[in-house]
């Protein structure tokens, strides 16, 4: 359906009659002062030449064509909105910056999953790299020395000539695809990236840490008293952590004794972590 509609708009276009520079203003003026939609179609459709010409030259890239055209229209109605008829110029070459640069910005998008840079050296680099690297094939020799004057050419660092002659050589690789298949298994480029999480090594230690100090802790907590257990428990071993003034009133003593009995209960704590384990660090509070 889609292809159909495409034949229609190119068959459409080729019929369409060519404007000279008197019938391309009076299109313009009627579009920008009276938004009349019959001369927006007018002047649109007598440009789509241009912007079927211009698709073919992006066709190396390995898009559709047809996606292209349809971007390239898209740039042609951006630049009959933002046309101004009273400057001295013809709508077409107006019209075809925007038909090139959405159709640029296509090329960008798709053209592989890896995005590039989108300043204007960066585009620069990507789209006129690949002719002049085979104009400077014939007169360098060695990679490096391509990559300087490219670089001087188009005024870009070096490194970024190198980066792009790696993407425009190579193509996207899945990162499911296999580096190599034994039997029935295979090892996919996934498992080689780095993890951001610790090795498994040090989080099965830190577990097993982990278990063993609440342990520790769990027959520490043996001797507390009844109303010191509580408080610990509330301020220090909950995850909202009840206030000083809050168990107070619970307990019917006032905050500055709950601290008295906490920090008690805590010095108690320490020791008897200590005691139980010589090795132990136990911090303050």
């Amino acid at each position: 359906m889609q292809d159909l509609a495409e034949r229609k708009l190119v068959r459409a276009a080729m019929k369409a009659p060519y404007l000279n520079a008197e019938k391309e203003q009076e299109l313009a003026e009627r579009w920008c002062e009276k938004h009349d939609q019959q001369a927006l179609h007018e002047i649109t459709i007598a440009h789509m030449r241009l912007v079927i010409a211009m698709a073919s030259r992006f066709r190396n890239f390995g898009l559709p064509v047809g996606d292209l055209i349809q971007e390239g229209h898209i740039g042609l109605l951006e630049a009959a909105a933002r046309f101004d008829p009273a400057r001295s110029v013809r709508f077409s070459t107006y019209a075809a910056w925007w038909i090139r640069a959405s159709m640029q910005d296509y090329v960008l998008r798709n053209w592989s999953i890896v995005r590039g840079g989108t300043s204007s050296a960066q585009k620069a680099l990507f789209f006129n790299y690949r002719r002049l690297r085979a104009k400077l094939q014939k007169s360098t020799g060695t990679a490096s020395e391509i990559h300087r004057e490219a670089a001087q050419i188009l005024g870009v660092s070096v490194a970024d000539v190198a980066l792009m002659d790696a993407r425009l050589s190579g193509s996207d690789i899945s990162l499911n695809a296999p580096v190599h298949e034994e039997g029935d298994n295979s090892t996919e480029r996934m498992n080689f990236l780095p993890s951001d999480e610790a090795p498994i090594d040090e989080t099965v230690e830190h577990k097993i840490d982990a278990e063993r100090h609440s342990i520790w802790l769990a027959d520490a907590l043996g001797v507390l008293d009844g109303r010191e257990l509580q408080i610990i428990r509330e301020r220090r071993l909950s995850e909202d952590g009840a206030t000083l003034e809050a168990l107070g009133n619970e307990l019917g003593i006032s905050k500055e004794r709950v601290r008295q009995i906490e920090n008690r209960a805590l010095e108690k704590l320490r020791t008897a972590l200590s005691n139980a384990h010589p090795g132990l660090v136990v911090s303050p509070a």
